[in-house]
């Protein structure tokens, strides 16, 4: 039964934050934002809005480390989704496509998750009103970050325009908003049951809830961002598809962040076992490797295709396939 509540509320939560990406495209489209804004703020914002109300959710239910899981994790799917698109998209060197464009957003996602794992580890107790420092830290530097990737985006190495002809049969702002608002209020209203059911499967299983956020309900507030990308990967706006995983990545962070405010027993980043920063380094590795993989191809490597799939995206795959083996070794705690 438990587990029957666990497919079923994920099942429509991923249907609901499907919408709500579709929504978010027609609003920009709409509103004349261009691909990189889209791909990078406002559809990672959608598609990572499951994870925002499930690390609310859990805060809620006593279950921190299920929060920072769940983070961590959808961190390191995304970037093993971004490996996954190289290799079945092979003959469109879609890395090779988007070096100038999201290095910043990269290096943004790295600053981001480095603090967040330092933060957990080095419990600075220093607190305004009831929200940490460390948070607030967090959140400062998410919205200098996104003003530097947007600052950056309208520079000599940006995408072209796009174009101002909106599509036949769109639908219109109107009735993209009100969809918009009611697949929000969809995922407000199930993101309780996926918590709860997630709970009783870590007790049953014994796992731990820091495990089952990031090996199931990462996985499962992430299939929004793999349906998205792919989809966009195939009409080839290689800018939305990548955007949307790196952006993705830099509002995780954000999104714990902005748990703490809903967290009154202190500081929530102290809640957090250290085990976690296990997940959160690797999750921080590998945006490294896809950072510095598509960085050096330019410098050194050419551009010739040696492989079926490139090294770095074939190093990112294996190494999440190895974290989640080290990480349920490790046994996360509750």
């Amino acid at each position: 039964m438990i587990w029957l509540e666990f497919l079923a509320s994920a099942a429509l939560i991923v249907y609901a934050a499907t919408k709500l990406a579709q929504y978010g495209d027609v609003i920009a489209v709409r509103t004349r934002l261009g691909g990189m804004f889209v791909g990078t703020l406002l559809m990672a914002a959608a598609t990572s809005l499951p994870e925002l109300l499930t690390a609310i959710n859990a805060i809620d239910q006593g279950v921190p480390n299920l929060t920072a899981g769940n983070i961590f994790g959808s961190t390191m799917f995304n970037m093993f989704l971004l490996g996954l698109i190289d290799l079945l998209f092979f003959r469109l060197h879609i890395l090779r496509r988007i070096t100038v464009n999201h290095a910043l957003s990269a290096t943004v996602a790295v600053l981001l998750t480095g603090l967040a794992v330092f933060f957990i580890v080095a419990q600075i107790d220093v607190t305004i009103g009831w929200v940490g420092a460390d948070s607030l830290v967090l959140m400062g530097v998410y919205v200098l970050g996104t003003r530097l990737m947007f600052g950056g985006a309208g520079g000599a190495d940006s995408q072209p325009a796009e174009p101002d002809a909106i599509p036949d049969g769109l639908p219109s702002l109107r009735y993209a908003s009100i969809g918009f608002a009611l697949a929000t209020a969809a995922l407000i209203a199930l993101t309780p049951m996926l918590v709860s059911s997630s709970v009783d499967i870590a007790e049953i299983t014994g796992l731990g809830t820091g495990f089952i956020g990031v090996a199931l309900v990462a996985i499962v507030t992430s299939l929004p961002e793999v349906i998205t990308t792919i989809a966009a990967a195939r009409i080839g706006a290689y800018d939305l598809a990548v955007g949307n995983l790196l952006g993705s990545n830099v509002f995780n962070i954000f999104a714990l962040a902005l748990t703490d405010l809903f967290y009154t027993d202190g500081r929530f980043l102290a809640a957090v076992s250290s085990t976690m920063t296990i997940a959160g380094t690797l999750g921080l590795i590998m945006i490294t490797l896809a950072l510095l993989g598509t960085l050096a191809r330019n410098l050194a490597w050419g551009h010739t295709r040696r492989l079926i799939v490139e090294l770095d995206a074939l190093a990112i795959m294996v190494l999440y396939l190895l974290g989640m083996l080290l990480l349920y070794n490790r046994g996360l705690i509750g």
